[in-house]
């Protein structure tokens, strides 16, 4: 999901795609906007996503308000609880949303289809490509 984004930001502004575990306060300061794309595990945002959040967020608290985010969730069963987490961190930061999160729904409810690695159709990653997009040509144009 997020390398799709990501692909289609990239051809309309300067990107740059990070994993949790590399991102930095400083990465976050000079970026404009965000998509912020995590697992859900057990009806909440992943492990590595929260530690990046609880990590980045008070070095960078008052100094990125107004700046653009968007965010995509992949989820087994509805997502909306990690959707909700991110959220209130981005308010706490007065970040933006440029768009309600995107929930791709894997309706993965067994542990053999829990723990399997994840391959998403073309048709799954178009929203995701879509979000990259709008979001790459809002920042490019100033539009957010």
């Amino acid at each position: 999901m997020a390398k799709a984004a990501a692909e289609a930001a990239r051809a309309e502004t300067q990107t740059r795609l990070l994993r949790a575990e590399e991102a930095q306060p400083e990465d976050i300061l000079s970026a404009q906007g965000f998509i912020f794309c995590a697992p859900e595990n057990l009806a909440a945002l992943s492990g590595m996503m929260k530690e990046f959040f609880d990590r980045c967020y008070y070095p960078v608290l008052g100094r990125i308000e107004g700046r653009a985010y968007a965010l995509m969730i992949c989820a087994g069963s509805d997502g909306e609880n990690a959707a909700r987490q991110a959220a209130r961190i981005a308010k706490g930061w007065r970040l933006k949303e440029v768009q309600p999160p995107f929930i791709l729904c894997t309706h993965a409810q067994t542990p053999e289809r829990i723990l399997a690695e994840k391959t998403l159709s073309e048709e799954e990653l178009e929203p995701c490509r879509e979000l990259g997009a709008a979001m790459g040509a809002g920042l490019a144009m100033g539009a957010f």
